[in-house]
């Protein structure tokens, strides 16, 4: 795993700022089990979008990106929900993530970078709390050159939508067999009013399979936030 951890080590008593009842930041919970996976929209009802970016396949300059759209469910490009390959805890529907395969440039040995992902924006009642993205994975047809991520972003869109956070962990290699995986991210005030992004990215060229499967997604701030918070207003109260 390859990741950025923030956190925070002094002023601790104040992550109650973080506490679900008071936050910008919702949770989010999703084992896919109640979304229709007939049903073309299911994901974008779900509130997830894409967006692409592609690189020279020889030299890695940016080319150009497209998004953000709602993310499909139709098998062909970055998203669909899968059906038979859970676990006793995955149940019998899954997420799977995969490269824009209705991108061209594939074929011209371009790298497709495909990301999809839930967005939310980061309010000032967030800031001082940790937020845990949690999920399972298994890997798929990922193959030849291809690559796979978890990531959780922060844009400034004050600042161009500069990237000012990217942690992620590295899926590429994981076992194709179910395990469990998380990542979190620490909310200082310089994150409030940007744009906080989790979910799943692949890079690949040349339609090569890129294929990983994810379940039981959640994102939501460390109980210690919510312990915290309760032991805060007691304080409060007693004086």
């Amino acid at each position: 795993m390859n990741r950025r951890l923030f956190t925070c080590a002094a002023g601790v008593l104040f992550a109650f700022a973080g506490a679900s009842a008071m936050a910008d930041l919702a949770n989010y919970s999703q084992d896919f089990e109640s979304l229709n996976a007939a049903d073309t929209g299911a994901l974008a009802g779900d509130g997830w979008k894409v967006f692409g970016n592609v690189f020279d396949g020889t030299n890695g300059n940016y080319l150009y990106g497209y998004g953000v759209f709602p993310a499909p469910n139709d098998g062909a490009a970055f998203s669909a929900i899968a059906t038979g390959e859970g676990g006793v805890d995955q149940g019998a529907q899954q997420l799977s993530i995969f490269s824009d395969y209705n991108n061209g440039d594939h074929a011209n040995g371009h790298k497709i970078e495909s990301n999809v992902f839930q967005e939310q924006v980061v309010g000032a009642a967030d800031v001082g709390a940790t937020y845990t993205f949690s999920w399972d994975a298994k890997l798929g047809n990922l193959g030849g050159a291809s690559t796979a991520l978890a990531f959780i972003k922060t844009l400034d869109p004050g600042n161009g939508f500069a990237l000012t956070n990217f942690i992620t962990v590295d899926m590429t290699s994981i076992p194709t067999t179910w395990g469990s995986y998380n990542s979190s991210i620490f909310i200082d005030s310089s994150l409030e009013n940007q744009i906080l992004q989790f979910g799943f990215l692949n890079n690949a060229t040349n339609y090569e399979g890129s294929g990983v499967f994810y379940d039981n997604i959640n994102f939501a701030p460390e109980p210690s936030s919510l312990v915290l918070f309760g032991l805060a207003l007691t304080v409060i109260r007693r004086r």
